[in-house]
């Protein structure tokens, strides 16, 4: 696996999560810097493939 520090699944665990919501909490945005942060956020996730079923998983391992 590349150590690229890039996200490799959409899926988080709540650990990271939770981590993520208290560095942004009581940070004040802007009407527009908001929609800005939103819409680039969305084009970043279309970019980031959902994790494989377990399945799959055990399948890649194996070869």
């Amino acid at each position: 696996m590349d150590n690229n520090h890039k996200r490799q699944y959409r899926q988080l665990d709540d650990t990271t999560k939770q981590k993520i919501s208290q560095s942004l909490r009581g940070r004040t945005k802007s009407a527009t810097h908001a929609q800005s942060i939103s819409t680039g956020l969305k084009n970043y996730w279309k970019q980031v493939p959902d994790k494989p079923q377990n399945n799959e998983t055990k399948n890649e391992e194996n070869e």
